[in-house]
């Protein structure tokens, strides 16, 4: 069966082609920095939001027209799988990515959960074999059955924690079998809507636990991929655990972790937790933290997480800037996290969502690999901070400094700070770079 008649493969035609299913800025064999775009981006497909997806929300039924409608368990899990290969075949992309609970459906019991998702990793494997493509991670969903309404990992009944830790368990087993290239987890309960029935401390603790579970079991069998968390501040619960960046990066130092995790961030959820998408990548670039990227964006209109596709090119162009500094992601990659509107329902829009998507990061990459090679704001930075090269700033940074030498030196100095940040012209020449570039 083809599941998308309507689009041939996607290419490259220019930025100058009106063709709405051809990429304008993504060439996957441009060069840019002595390695091509598909290098650079690793883009991958969400599996959730680009193939089961409904478009029902709070106020409305599911309005989503899929060639897969009318299917109904396993049916419709291998209807999905087969659609979803085509669909990486027509748009180019190398990667996917998936929650369990999104492959394949859940049965009585563990144990016939974890039969039927053996059936489907049993079809994906056979799909990854014969087409080449790969999968960039995979993660447990630990948060959408009433089980874990309190949490898994959090959860205050040891029972969940057990079935959550078997849960984890079968995902790294999945990951080890299908090569995926990192494994994440999203703590989506893992948090507390109110302090007065919260034991915070047990909470974190054993959040820590099953983390060290995890990094241990992958040991044992011999996953080597890149361990990874997803910081969200909030939704589905008040607050999470994992808020931010900061955040989550000082509970893996805190509990013995920041050896085996990295992060993936998200766009979406850093403007959630009142930061820019570049914030969150510079503080975990900063601290050897940044493992891979779920590419979306926010409405700033809007309180919640909207997952749109990220077309924003200050904010791709940012991220990439970021990205380039860290060397790239490595074992890392961009996962369109990111849903069509509820208005978009037929089948080609989720062409036209991810093709969007790409062109943006591709732009973001050209314009990021130019202000890097011309030095633009790394010549700015080191000029602003010039004054611990050497001097008294010297002896700052070294660790020669006293309290005691500081006021020594600056008791009689008479002190002038009046130098420009230069903000506006930063900002202009930023413009001019995504316009000219």
């Amino acid at each position: 069966m083809v599941y998308f008649p309507e689009v041939s493969k996607v290419e490259y035609e220019g930025p100058k082609s009106r063709n709405p299913l051809a990429f304008k800025y993504y060439n996957p064999q441009e060069r840019v920095l002595g390695k091509t775009m598909a290098e650079h981006l690793r883009f991958a497909v969400s599996y959730w939001h680009t193939f089961t997806l409904q478009g029902n929300d709070p106020f409305g039924l599911p309005t989503m027209i899929r060639p897969w409608d009318g299917y109904q368990g396993m049916d419709l899990a291998k209807r999905r799988v087969e659609a979803a290969f085509e669909f990486f075949d027509k748009l180019n992309v190398t990667y996917f990515c998936f929650h369990d609970r999104d492959i394949a459906p859940e049965g009585a019991t563990l144990r016939e959960t974890n039969r039927y998702l053996d059936e489907i990793v049993d079809m994906l494997e056979e799909y990854m074999k014969s087409t080449g493509k790969k999968l960039l991670w995979n993660t447990a969903n630990l948060f959408s059955h009433p089980r874990f309404v309190h949490g898994a990992a959090t959860s205050p009944n040891a029972d969940v924690f057990a079935y959550a830790a078997a849960q984890v368990k079968k995902g790294l087993e999945v990951a080890k079998r299908l090569g995926a290239e990192n494994y994440v987890f999203w703590g989506g309960r893992e948090g507390y809507e109110t302090l007065l029935n919260t034991n915070l401390q047990l909470e974190l603790d054993n959040l820590a636990r099953l983390l060290r579970m995890a990094a241990d079991y992958a040991d044992e069998i011999g996953f080597t991929g890149q361990l990874l968390i997803e910081p969200k501040p909030k939704e589905p619960t008040k607050h999470q655990y994992d808020f931010d960046a900061a955040t989550t990066i000082a509970f893996l130092k805190t509990h013995g972790l920041a050896d085996r995790f990295k992060l993936n961030l998200e766009a979406n959820h850093a403007t959630l937790a009142g930061h820019t998408f570049e914030h969150e990548l510079y503080v975990s670039r900063i601290h050897g933290m940044l493992g891979s990227v779920d590419a979306n964006q926010g409405d700033p209109l809007l309180g919640w997480d909207t997952d749109e596709f990220p077309t924003d090119l200050y904010s791709t162009t940012l991220a990439m800037y970021q990205i380039l500094q860290n060397g790239g992601l490595h074992k890392g990659g961009l996962n369109f996290d990111a849903k069509v509107r509820r208005a978009s329902m037929t089948p080609v829009d989720l062409f036209h969502g991810h093709i969007a998507g790409m062109d943006a990061f591709a732009r973001g990459l050209q314009v990021a690999a130019k202000l890097l090679e011309d030095k633009v704001f790394e010549q700015v930075v080191e000029e602003r901070y010039q004054s611990y090269s050497d001097g008294i700033g010297a002896t700052i940074v070294n660790g020669t400094a006293t309290l005691s030498s500081l006021e020594a030196y600056i008791l009689d100095k008479e002190l002038s700070v009046h130098s420009s940040g230069r903000q506006e012209q930063l900002l202009a020449i930023l413009n001019q770079y995504l316009l000219e570039t």
